[in-house]
């Protein structure tokens, strides 16, 4: 073959390689562009939340603190160089407005997913929906079992630990410290109330009495009357912010005296001490559970990195539990995102959270796997003495099944630089 020939054929060569080379990233390109909510520079995510209605009362504040924790990303760099843009909306914690506002986010503005609906009885009003759009629904914030079911809603996970789960651990404390006491339970008239009084009566047998609530009725006075006329020595309290203050309001107006026990949903000691005022002293001794950093340890290095956060981005709201719940959830999302890689698809992006192995400000380490969607494994107590919210004694782990309430005994993670993950 003459020398002229061979320069022909490899310039040849390399066109054909180039145009290959152009061909992929065209391709490529193509294929970022048919992934909603994700462009060269975004990742859109979406949420329904209770900025009004009876849920508002602390649970508000979370998505202020979730947005302001992916500002502080953002002005890192974002992920992957993508900046994440949160929409927020409000339906009241009414399931029919849950409905109606989900649709909107994943049709109309195109999500790429859904992070911290917040609400059992509303975010089960949409798990159908999201099902048949294969949307990403991540880290539901609520304790309800309904989000740890993989076969029959793959791209639907929890995050907090479980209602069983915690009642377990909340019962197997109750019958350590108060044996042979009448315990009785106060719960949502949903699974959140359900769950937890399942895993109560796993550890207790069947409860003294128990009482159940409605959203759309304050009036508790009854049931609060029914407990007490039961002799009830122990409440185990399944509420939301606004129920624990006006149920503990209401056993101290009747000269109701038990030790009350609740639900780290229901239970934040800032929250709860806005809303009672001058009747907060009623707080004195309410036994609780967490499986985050306790906002008032100013020595938690995650506390100290999520107030400097929340000074510059979130400064017109109170750092309390529901803030560090938001900028906790905010954090697993930004690792699951790393995780689902450079070019994230929705796929991806569920396979990394199946994947598991995230660790960050959580006590205790999260159940992901390939058939499990529940989130943290465990919690530990809490006691207002003082006028402070403050953890004693060890954390402890379980499931929602059989396995039994063991001590977890390895040291808390730290953060790093910033509070932002790596890769």
């Amino acid at each position: 073959m003459r020398p002229t020939t061979r320069r022909v054929l490899a310039a040849a060569a390399g066109l054909a390689l180039l145009a290959a080379s152009t061909a992929c990233a065209d391709d490529a390109k193509q294929a970022a562009e048919n992934v909603p909510g994700v462009t060269d520079g975004e990742v859109v995510i979406g949420t329904h939340q209770p900025l009004t209605g009876p849920a508002a009362p602390g649970y508000s504040k979370i998505s202020a603190a979730t947005k302001a924790y992916f500002e502080h990303v953002n002005s890192k760099g974002g992920v992957h160089g993508r900046k994440i843009v949160y929409k927020v909306m409000d339906d009241g914690y009414n399931p029919a407005n849950t409905e109606n506002v989900v649709r909107k986010l994943v049709l109309d503005d195109k999500v790429f997913a859904l992070l911290g609906g917040l609400g059992t009885p509303t975010h089960t009003n949409v798990l159908e929906f999201v099902k048949t759009q294969k949307v990403p629904d991540l880290f539901v914030s609520s304790g309800s079992r309904n989000w740890n079911q993989p076969e029959k809603y793959p791209t639907t996970f929890g995050w907090q630990p479980d209602y069983t789960v915690e009642g377990k651990i909340l019962a197997s404390w109750v019958k350590r410290e108060f044996p042979g006491a009448k315990v009785c339970h106060f719960g949502q008239n949903d699974d959140f109330g359900r769950d937890s009084l399942a895993g109560v009566e796993q550890v207790l047998g069947a409860v003294a009495a128990k009482q159940t609530y409605t959203t759309t009725n304050q009036q508790v006075g009854p049931a609060i009357g029914a407990l007490r006329a039961a002799g009830c020595q122990v409440v185990i309290s399944a509420s939301i912010p606004g129920f624990t203050a006006l149920a503990m309001g209401q056993a101290a107006g009747q000269g109701f005296k038990a030790q009350w026990v609740v639900s780290n949903v229901g239970a934040d000691y800032t929250t709860l001490s806005a809303q009672l005022g001058d009747k907060k002293v009623i707080l004195e001794g309410m036994v609780a559970d967490n499986y985050l950093p306790m906002v008032g340890d100013t020595t938690n290095p995650w506390i100290q990195e999520f107030t400097k956060i929340h000074q510059r981005y979130n400064a017109g709201n109170p750092v309390d539990g529901n803030a560090i719940y938001g900028y906790s959830m905010a954090y697993t999302f930004v690792q699951a995102l790393l995780a689902a890689g450079p070019e994230p698809t929705r796929e991806k992006l569920v396979a990394a959270v199946r994947k598991g192995g995230f660790r960050g400000p959580g006590l205790t380490p999260f159940r992901y796997a390939e058939n499990v969607h529940a989130g943290y494994s465990g919690v530990r107590l809490s006691r207002v003495t003082g006028g402070a919210q403050t953890y004693f004694g060890p954390t402890y782990t379980t499931d929602d099944g059989d396995a039994p309430v063991t001590e977890f005994t390895e040291p808390p993670t730290t953060p790093p630089a910033d509070a932002v993950p790596t890769a």
